[in-house]
């Protein structure tokens, strides 16, 4: 027994077509930088030079890490900006551009490179009790 050929509609036809097209011109106009040269090349540099000031003006405002003298016969932990595009959150808002400084893990090494590892996670429970005791004493 043969199996039928089905045929989408005719016009569903050039809907594939369509939608590559949507999703390149998407694309094209979400660009982000792949680079930090890419990033001063960009049409939109300007944006992405405020993203990364704002980026290190957090980074030295939290102390995130502290200078030290290089040992000898080391090799540096290298890093690189990674920058993304955040939608508005209401209508008429314009995307916003951050850029956020990165150390290339692959490079470390744990005990050399660093010591600890921090991962702010909250329990469900934790939040229920902190809810419930501004509800008591509110």
């Amino acid at each position: 027994m043969q199996r039928r050929n089905i045929k989408p509609p005719e016009r569903f036809r050039y809907a594939d077509v369509v939608t590559f097209a949507l999703y390149t011109a998407q694309g094209i106009e979400n660009q982000k930088p792949q680079s930090y040269e890419e990033a001063l090349r960009h049409t939109n540099s300007k944006e992405w030079k405020i993203a990364m000031k704002e980026e290190m003006d957090s980074l030295i405002k939290n102390q995130i890490w502290t200078l030290v003298e290089k040992p000898t016969k080391q090799k540096i932990v290298g890093c690189k900006w990674i920058y993304k595009l955040k939608e508005g959150t209401y209508e008429g808002r314009q995307k916003k551009h951050k850029a956020q400084l990165v150390a290339k893990g692959y490079t470390q090494r744990e005990g050399v490179d660093y010591t600890d590892v921090f991962s702010p996670v909250i329990k469900y429970k934790t939040i229920r009790l902190v809810l419930a005791l501004v509800a008591q004493f509110d």
